[in-house]
C-alpha cells in the first residue's frame, strides 16, 4: 500500500515544465563534455556573492571596483576578486584599463552578461514574495 500525502499531488512523468529536457542532458558533465544546462548556468553563478555582484551590474552597468565593493559592503576584497575574475573568465563581465596616472579600471557586463537578467530578475521576483509573505509558519 503506498501513502499519498494530502493536497499533495503526484507528479506525473513527462508533465513538469521541464519535461522537454532530454535526460541525457540533465546528468552534470564529467570531464570537457556540455552538462545540464542548469549546471551550467549555476557555473557561472555558483557562490555566496556572484548573483549579488551580477545584480549591482545589471542596476548600473558599469562599476569600478571601489563602487561594488561599497555596494556590497559584506563582501571580502578577497571574494570580491575572485567573483570578478570568474565572471570575467565566464565572458560575463570586461574588465577595462583606461591608461594613465592612476590607471582607471572598470568593469562592464558583456551582452552575454546582460543575457542572465531574466534568471537575476527571477530570482528578485521569487526572493521578493517570500518577502511579502512574511516569516514562514
Amino acid at each position: 500500500m503506498t501513502h499519498q500525502t494530502v493536497g499533495h499531488v503526484a507528479a506525473v512523468a513527462g508533465e513538469g515544465p521541464l519535461a522537454d529536457c532530454p535526460q541525457e542532458a540533465l546528468v552534470p558533465a564529467r570531464g570537457d563534455g556540455a552538462g545540464c544546462p542548469v549546471d551550467i548556468t549555476l557555473g557561472v553563478l555558483g557562490g555566496r556573492w556572484t548573483p549579488l555582484v551580477l545584480r549591482e551590474f545589471l542596476r548600473r552597468g558599469e562599476l569600478t571596483y571601489s563602487e561594488l565593493s561599497a555596494a556590497l559592503p559584506a563582501l571580502s576584497d578577497k571574494v570580491l576578486s575572485e567573483r570578478l575574475a570568474r565572471l570575467g573568465a565566464a565572458g560575463v563581465v570586461e574588465r577595462h584599463r583606461t591608461p594613465g596616472w592612476p590607471a582607471r579600471v572598470r568593469y562592464v557586463l558583456t551582452p552575454e552578461g546582460r543575457e542572465l537578467e531574466p534568471v537575476v530578475r527571477g530570482l528578485w521576483e521569487w526572493g521578493a514574495a517570500r518577502r511579502a509573505a512574511g516569516p514562514a509558519s
